[in-house]
């Protein structure tokens, strides 16, 4: 009688520990999907990306099963398989953060010379509207896909400072922010608008000179800063080559697991802290 109930308590207690993680990965791939459809709603329609987040969530998800059990399958190594997966989860954020830090950049970069296309119309005669569309029909995405969207707005009844105010929240960064300023300044005190947009342009190439010159000095410090990341991960492969039996532990124990855990976390944090130093900001 007491075995049977013994059997009955572990029974009992395993599907109830089953129904927990069951409600557990149910409320974190909602949690996911969630994240995902914002992510496509917001970042990736910002940069005028346009998918579908349901299908985006399926990927998601077999990325996440299967990737980790080739990697497993592959190495026999259950570190990297957990790696792998951490990466199918965190690595499409960070991609679509790489995505939109690439677009502003190429914006900021593109953003003086469609400053003095519009100058030029300006001075030509041309309204604001007609020297902007002239603008957006010479210059390539993203500018033109950004001012393109603004001219939609105002054609559909928005009114300029609102539209103005929707591009500015699309792309928050400073130097556009002064470009908008200036616009919104120009138009209601009545200063010669042409003018001071040549002004801008003449501050933001100096700017984007200013910063090439900053690369260029940061670059050794960026490729040191991968060289000293990719080193240790490249010597431990030529001396599991060159003495496999003294390195099999690391690969085939739970205190060689436990290390490379460690390994790779201060792997990624020094990698960071190396990127934040060479960063600078103008």
């Amino acid at each position: 009688m007491s075995y049977s109930l013994l059997i009955g308590v572990i029974a009992l207690a395993a599907l109830t520990m089953i129904w927990t993680l069951f409600q557990i990965a149910e409320s974190g791939l909602k949690k996911q999907k969630q994240t995902l459809q914002k992510t496509a709603a917001t970042s990736l329609q910002e940069m005028f990306i346009f998918v579908d987040a349901t299908r985006l969530f399926y990927f998601n998800i077999l990325a996440f099963v299967f990737v980790p059990a080739i990697v497993y399958v592959i190495t026999e190594n259950p570190v990297f398989a957990l790696g792998a997966g951490v990466a199918t989860v965190i690595g499409p954020r960070f991609y679509v953060a790489r995505l939109k830090k690439i677009r502003i950049k190429k914006f900021e970069e593109q953003l003086p010379d469609a400053l003095l296309m519009v100058s030029g119309s300006l001075r030509a005669g041309a309204s604001l509207n007609v020297a902007l569309e002239s603008m957006v029909s010479e210059t390539k995405p993203p500018i033109s896909q950004e001012f393109e969207l603004m001219l939609r707005e105002q054609r559909v009844g928005v009114d300029l400072d609102t539209a103005l105010q929707n591009m500015e929240k699309r792309m928050p960064i400073q130097d556009f922010i002064m470009v908008i300023s200036g616009m919104r300044i120009s138009r209601e005190v009545g200063g010669n608008l042409a003018d001071t947009l040549e002004g801008i342009a003449d501050t933001l190439r100096k700017k984007i000179t200013m910063e090439g010159k900053i690369q260029a000095l940061t670059a050794q410090g960026r490729i040191q800063g991968i060289v000293m990341t990719c080193l240790p991960l490249f010597l431990m492969m030529i001396l599991k080559q060159m003495e496999p039996e003294a390195m099999a532990p690391l690969f085939n124990t739970w205190y060689g697991w436990v290390t490379l855990g460690v390994v790779g976390v201060m792997e990624c944090v020094g990698y960071i802290f190396i990127a934040k130093i060479v960063n600078i900001d103008v």
